[in-house]
């Protein structure tokens, strides 16, 4: 698991860093790839799904699941964007802007993309 502290950008020297945290937990990595990947396949595309997401901890702690563009039979292609999922109540942080901004790379990256020659 990785924790990623926002807006955290300190100068030369030392750095110390103490975190006491305290927060329930109800959805794990697991969950929030799963429902992300739900999401995706219900609202947009079958393929697209979520990948290993990464805790953020900020005024809010949520898994943010980076968005994947897969092609059969080629595979994954790359990334097009991130989900935050909130580890207390589940729900998925998306707005009509971010929907577009994923459709929009998505159709960028398949129309980027060529399989190789065989």
């Amino acid at each position: 698991m990785n924790v990623k502290l926002e807006k955290l950008a300190p100068g030369t020297g030392q750095l110390q860093i103490n975190i006491q945290l305290a927060a329930t937990v109800n959805v794990t990595a697991f969950s929030a790839r799963q429902k992300v990947t739900g999401f995706l396949a219900d609202e947009l595309s079958t393929n697209l799904h979520g990948a290993e997401p990464t805790l953020i901890v900020g005024e809010r702690i949520y898994w943010r699941v980076p968005v994947i563009l897969s092609m059969p039979p080629i595979g994954d292609r790359g990334p097009v964007g991130e989900i935050d999922v909130d580890v207390e109540t589940g729900q998925l942080q998306i707005t009509p802007a971010i929907m577009v901004e994923l459709e929009h790379r998505a159709e960028y990256l398949a129309t980027c993309s060529t399989s190789t020659p065989a």
